[in-house]
């Protein structure tokens, strides 16, 4: 460990303990956790969570974040579990905000257990690994059928007692029911050859296919592809062919600052309906994409050490299998890629790793394509992804701001949560997929950490790994001269200046090297939304709220044009231009 994590974890013990008048009961925490037999299950591995609320406006469950509203959080692992066998939560159970139980506050409380089942897999590379299998959410803990909880419970902590109480998990999250086709919406599973044999059971890619107008009447067309990437979609979003139910009662947006956005959003899937069937409007498949994984709610549709060839899945299985049933073009001029955050990053990722699949990108706010800022670190330089440089003065790097600046939570929040919530990069949140995606596969089976979880200091080797095989900036400098011709024309990047994960330093660089290309030159776009946050995605005449609305309809132009200055001699360019 070295001075500044020494230093760092000293001063943040130090805060706690000032904070926390509730030291007297250190030697007294003892909450004892187990499941009814009546739930006839037996020997269960996972992730077991203890979670208190200090109100009880939902259940604490869905209350759990990094930020400044953040509800205390404590897990453990537990390893074949049986029915009303007892397991203790003490002082050593780690935990966020507060690292330990003695720590919490004194106060009224709302206490709530649950269980993130794990199931094993045994993979093709050898090893034997525990991690949650996703069943239909989209890998959310909190909502994962299978996992079992209790309903909560008040208590008061004081002083000087932390009460001794026993809880009991005697419910199971209900599975999900699966979208119904309609007219317009198809809903498809396929099960992956490729990702089966590496994981070691059967494994399915899904999609929502968005048909176009008149795809029974021409069955003569075959239909260029537009692929809409980003987390895992429970039906196809943002369409409707009804207006909005005028019965609707209007809600707030925090995040927006506008009210009855949820009216907006109607309103906006409607007028999508409605364009899509106007006389001129291209006809095209738009698919949004299901591919969750073990580790998170999707794969970020590249190969990966840990997660298995989901690259190569999506675009050698799913993508014709999709193309051959609707009647797709299935050449690499006629597919297009786009998407925001996670998103932005797959389209981007995806377009430079197979650059002749696919004829063109649109990546909004991407997740960081260039890791010299990954957030704000820089994996090859800095020493500890938590906090700044320093002799003396310890600065904790921030990890969330809103568009003025002002910081809601830290790097160290963020990795401290997802500690809270798994091992093992088993946390499913945003910096272990990053990790389960990039990092090279452990002798244990799980991937190997680009930090330490709890000092945040890096490992360079694994940095290093990084670079050479998922940092794009760097991939695109690197192999230009094999790359450059089959990419030219088809990057575009746009980004906020003030977006709330600092994702915009990252794209500057990306600029720096695309804007310097000469052999060929990209002849691609970049663009930024002044003080735009996240998930800006190119649009400069309507603010954040509606232009994020609009992904399946605004780049259509720019596809378009695309489309007629690059399809080869002899492309089908009229068969799916009816009206």
């Amino acid at each position: 460990m070295n001075s500044i994590s020494k230093l760092a974890i000293l001063l943040s013990i130090f805060i706690v303990a000032c904070q926390s008048k509730s030291s007297d009961i250190s030697s007294k925490v003892n909450i004892s956790v187990s499941y009814s037999d009546g739930l006839n299950l037996e020997n269960l591995d996972g992730r077991l969570l203890l979670i208190l609320a200090d109100n009880n406006n939902e259940e604490p469950r869905f209350q759990v974040s990094y930020n400044v509203n953040a509800q205390p959080i404590f897990g453990k692992n537990i390893d074949q579990l049986k029915p009303n066998e007892n397991v203790v939560f003490s002082n050593t159970d780690f935990g966020f905000p507060y690292e330990s139980l003695k720590d919490v506050k004194p106060g009224i409380y709302y206490v709530q257990a649950l269980l993130h089942t794990y199931e094993t897999f045994n993979l093709s590379t050898g090893q034997t690994v525990k991690l949650p299998m996703d069943n239909g959410e989209g890998q959310q803990w909190n909502k994962s059928p299978g996992n079992l909880y209790s309903k909560p419970i008040k208590i008061e902590i004081t002083e000087n007692a932390f009460p001794e109480i026993h809880i009991v998990m005697d419910q199971v999250i209900p599975p999900i029911k699966e979208p119904e086709d309609t007219e317009w919406i198809k809903h498809i599973k396929m099960k992956s050859d490729l990702l089966s044999e590496f994981w070691g059971r059967d494994i399915y890619l899904g999609a929502h296919v968005l048909l176009p107008k008149g795809f029974d009447e021409h069955p003569e067309a075959k239909y260029p592809l537009m692929v809409f990437q980003g987390h895992f979609p429970a039906d196809f979003g943002g369409f409707r062919t009804t207006p909005p139910d005028p019965n609707m009662k209007s809600e707030y947006s925090d995040r927006f600052g506008v009210e009855g956005y949820n009216i907006i959003q109607q309103q906006e899937a409607y007028d999508f309906y409605k364009r899509w069937n106007e006389p001129e409007y291209p006809r095209f498949l738009i698919i949004e994409i299901q591919h969750p994984t073990p580790y998170y709610d999707d794969s970020y549709a590249v190969n990966s050490a840990n997660q298995g060839p989901y690259g190569d899945a999506l675009t050698y299985e799913l993508i014709p299998y999709i193309e051959n049933m609707f009647r797709g073009q299935g050449k690499g001029w006629s597919r297009f890629l786009y998407g925001g955050s996670t998103g932005g990053w797959e389209a981007l990722a995806v377009q430079i790793k197979y650059p002749t699949e696919y004829n063109g990108c649109f990546a909004a706010c991407p997740d960081p394509i260039d890791f010299r800022a990954y957030c704000l670190n820089n994996i090859y330089e800095d020493d500890n992804a938590y906090f700044a440089k320093s002799n003396h003065n310890v600065v904790e790097i921030p990890g969330h701001r809103d568009y003025l600046g002002n910081v809601n939570a830290t790097v160290k929040d963020f990795n401290h949560l997802e500690l809270a919530l798994g091992d093992k990069s088993r946390s499913g949140g945003q910096f272990d997929i990053w990790e389960a995606t990039y990092s090279p596969q452990g002798a244990d089976g799980y991937p190997e950490r680009l930090w330490d979880k709890y000092t945040g200091d890096i490992n360079h080797e694994v940095a290093e790994y990084w670079k050479e095989n998922y940092d794009l900036r760097y991939i695109l400098e690197r192999d230009w001269d094999k790359l450059g011709e089959n990419l030219k024309g088809k990057i575009h990047i746009y980004c906020g200046d003030m977006d709330n994960y600092y994702l915009n330093n990252a794209v500057y660089l990306m600029e720096d090297f695309l804007e310097s290309t000469t052999d060929p030159y990209y002849d691609g776009e970049v663009a930024y939304g002044d003080r735009a946050e996240h998930c800006w995605n190119g649009d400069q005449e309507n603010p954040n709220y509606i232009s994020r609305l609009r992904y399946n309809s605004m780049y259509v132009p720019k596809i378009m044009k695309r489309i007629m200055e690059s399809a080869p001699k002899g492309a089908d360019l009229t068969s799916w231009r009816y009206k």
